[in-house]
């Protein structure tokens, strides 16, 4: 099912008073990787949670179409067939959410999943500072639809943000939203340059109003990628944004989530503050390459009560 949000008129009664105590969201981060972690069966069928909610990404200068065909190899069979007997899913075999590249990679994206149903997902708009012309950035998703792209992940322009300029980027991110048509749109904020947790509310409001469907972290590209307190501000906004509107908007964590730990913890912020529908790929996606060859690995040792090296779980 893919998520479709109309959008609002901008309405900075929603967000302009916004306040975010920042050591409290500290503190709460905190405490989701302090407790106690899953064990045994429960923490497998977390990790194979996760794994259907990642969009396995490349997004390297040295891409080139043969890495992506592997990578979109791995995506189809994430997991090794006796590993997934192992576990007993041999009925509904586990593969990710989507396959994210760059727009030029989108059809040797497109033809190496071509029967598996996965989606291709590209960047987009000038990804990642997103300082390009806006008709360059709109003809950019153009291009990728017109490959085969049935997601897009668009970058904001930060100035806006950092400038207080909030009619502005409403309509930037409304225009985007127009030209992606029945695309699944995902706007990535870029949460390590916004500076504070309150422009990070703001932003992610702003950006639901104009229609996104998914809100995003980081480009992966930034010194500061997805972390604990800006997602939880991401999600209290998605959760304000719902109780306003009635809407329910996904959220992506991308940039640095490496270990199936991380991943535990991102699947119990969503649990505890949004609740179940949020741990499906419909409302989680999880920007991702690395992770995937440590969830496979964890769960390597639940089955057979031993841990493979990384090259053994290999992406490509």
């Amino acid at each position: 099912m893919t998520i479709r949000n109309p959008g609002i008129a901008l309405d900075p009664t929603l967000f302009e008073h916004a306040q975010v105590n920042t050591p409290a969201a500290l503190r709460r981060a905190e405490s989701l990787s302090t407790r106690r972690a899953l064990k045994q069966q429960w923490q497998a069928a977390w990790l194979v949670k996760a794994m259907a909610c990642i969009d396995l990404t490349t997004l390297a200068g040295d891409d080139t179409p043969q890495r992506v065909a592997r990578l979109c190899a791995k995506a189809r069979n994430p997991l090794r067939r006796d590993l997934v007997a192992g576990l007993g899913l041999e009925a509904a075999p586990p593969k990710v959410a989507a396959v994210c590249v760059y727009p030029s990679m989108v059809p040797a994206a497109v033809r190496a999943l071509q029967g598996s149903g996965i989606p291709v997902a590209s960047v987009a708009t000038g990804f990642p500072a997103g300082l390009t012309p806006m008709r360059e950035r709109l003809a950019e998703i153009d291009h990728a639809l017109g490959e085969g792209a049935r997601e897009i992940d668009v970058v904001i322009t930060r100035s806006h943000a950092l400038g207080q300029h909030w009619g502005a980027l409403y309509e930037e991110v409304q225009a985007m939203r127009v030209r992606c048509g029945a695309a699944q749109m995902k706007a990535i904020l870029a949460t390590g340059e916004l500076k504070t947790l309150r422009n990070v509310y703001k932003a992610s409001m702003v950006a639901m109003m104009a229609g996104a469907d998914v809100i995003k972290t980081s480009t992966g590209k930034e010194e500061v990628n997805a972390t604990l307190p800006v997602s939880l501000v991401m999600c209290r906004a998605i959760r304000d944004y719902r109780d306003a509107t009635g809407y329910a908007i996904g959220f992506k964590p991308a940039g640095g989530i490496r270990s199936a730990r991380d991943a535990l913890h991102w699947l119990t912020l969503m649990n505890e503050e949004l609740g179940r529908d949020w741990l499906e790929p419909d409302l989680l996606r999880i920007g991702a390459s690395a992770l995937l060859g440590d969830i496979e690995r964890q769960l390597e040792h639940h089955v057979t009560g031993r841990y493979g090296a990384l090259h053994q779980h290999a992406m490509v």
